[in-house]
C-alpha cells in the first residue's frame, strides 16, 4: 500500500469520518418526490452524427430547478426489450464523443450519456445561489440557508430523472439498466443507483464526492477537491465554520446515500489513487448491503485502470 494511505484490512473496515446531517433520509426523501414530479418528459431529434447499425438521438429533458438537460441516446436499429447502460463523465467534462459508446449499441445495448449541467457539455446551469460561483460545483450553493440549493443536489437528481426517461422507453427493458462512470462519473453512478433503485448493475471507477472530511485531514484537497481548500481561504480563513461547513457537505456525501443501493455493484480502485483516496471510496463501498465486488489496481492512481473498461462490458453483459 501507498504511504499515504491505510492497509487493504483497514480499507474493507473504513466507515468514514465526514459528519452525516440528522435529516439526510428526509432532505433525499423530499428531493427524490420532487424529481418523480417533474415525470419522464423528454424531447428526443436524430443527431448530426449516425452510425451504420445505430440510430443516435440528441435528447433533452428539463431538470430540478427548471435547467435543461441534455444526453446522447445511441439506440441499436430494431432494438425492442432491450437492455441499457447510462454513462456519466468525470468533472468538468462532456459526454465527448459518440462513437465511444458504439461497442454497447454493437452488443445491443441502449446507450444514454449525460451531459452534467454546468460543465464541458451542452446542459444548463441556472444558477441563482449566494456565494462562490467561480470555482468548482461542489461548494455551489454552500452559503444558502437551505441545502436544497447545492448544486449537486440537482446534479445527482440528474442521473435518476435520466435513468426513469431510459426506463420509460418502449424499445428498452426497465429491469435491465446498468449505470457507469468514472471520478465524478463514478459519483454519479453510485448517486444513480441510490436515486433510482430499479438500476441493476452499477460499476463505478474511483467515485468522486465521498467523505469530504477525509479529503481534507489528509491535505489532498487538491486537483478535483481543491475548491473546499478555496472555500476556506475565502469564506471562512480561520475556520469557525468547519464542522457546519462539512455537516452541510454530508448532504451530498455519496457514502450515505450508498445503503439505498439494490443493485449488484463493481467498483474499480487504483490504490495510488492521491485525487480521490481509496478509503474515500471504500466508505460509500462498505456502507453498501447489497451484492458488490471491488477490482484493485495496487500500482495504478487517478488514470486509465488497464483492462477495466473491458471487465466493465463484461459486467454489464450481465443485465
Amino acid at each position: 500500500m501507498p504511504i499515504f494511505e491505510m492497509p487493504l484490512e483497514k480499507l474493507l473496515a473504513y466507515q468514514g469520518v465526514n459528519p452525516r446531517p440528522e435529516d439526510f433520509d428526509e432532505y433525499w426523501d423530499e428531493s427524490i418526490r420532487e424529481m418523480h414530479a417533474l415525470g419522464t418528459a423528454h424531447t428526443i431529434e436524430m443527431a448530426a452524427f449516425q452510425a451504420p447499425g445505430t440510430e443516435c438521438f440528441d435528447l433533452w429533458f428539463t431538470g430540478v430547478g427548471g435547467a435543461r438537460i441534455y444526453a446522447k441516446l445511441l439506440v441499436p436499429i430494431g432494438a425492442h426489450n432491450a437492455p441499457a447502460v447510462l454513462n456519466f463523465h468525470g468533472y468538468t467534462g462532456s459526454s465527448g464523443d459518440w462513437s465511444q459508446y458504439l461497442r454497447f449499441v454493437q452488443a445491443g445495448f441502449v446507450v444514454a450519456a449525460l451531459d452534467c449541467r454546468g460543465q464541458g457539455g451542452r446542459s444548463e446551469d441556472k444558477g441563482d445561489v449566494k456565494g462562490n460561483t467561480l470555482h468548482g460545483q461542489i461548494i455551489r450553493g454552500l452559503d444558502e440557508p437551505d441545502p436544497k440549493k447545492l448544486l449537486t443536489r440537482a446534479l445527482f437528481l440528474d442521473t435518476a430523472q435520466l435513468a426513469r426517461i431510459v426506463m420509460s422507453l418502449p424499445y428498452v427493458d426497465e429491469d435491465r439498466v446498468g449505470v457507469t462512470g468514472g471520478s465524478q462519473g463514478g459519483a454519479l453512478t453510485i448517486a444513480c443507483a441510490s436515486l433510482e433503485t430499479r438500476i441493476k448493475l452499477a460499476a463505478p471507477v474511483y467515485p468522486f464526492m465521498c467523505d469530504y472530511r477525509r479529503v481534507w485531514d489528509m491535505d489532498l484537497d487538491v486537483a478535483a477537491y481543491a475548491e473546499l481548500r478555496e472555500y476556506f481561504r475565502h469564506f471562512d480563513p480561520r475556520h469557525l465554520k468547519e464542522e457546519e461547513v462539512f455537516t452541510r457537505l454530508g448532504y451530498i456525501d455519496l457514502q450515505y446515500l450508498a445503503p439505498r443501493i439494490r443493485a449488484e455493484v463493481l467498483l474499480c480502485c487504483g490504490l495510488m489513487d492521491t485525487v480521490c483516496p481509496p478509503s474515500t471510496q471504500f466508505a460509500a463501498y462498505n456502507k453498501m448491503t447489497c451484492k458488490k465486488r471491488y477490482e484493485l489496481w495496487p500500482d495504478f492512481g487517478h488514470e486509465n485502470l488497464p483492462d477495466s473498461s473491458d471487465i466493465i462490458f463484461q459486467f454489464m453483459l450481465g443485465l
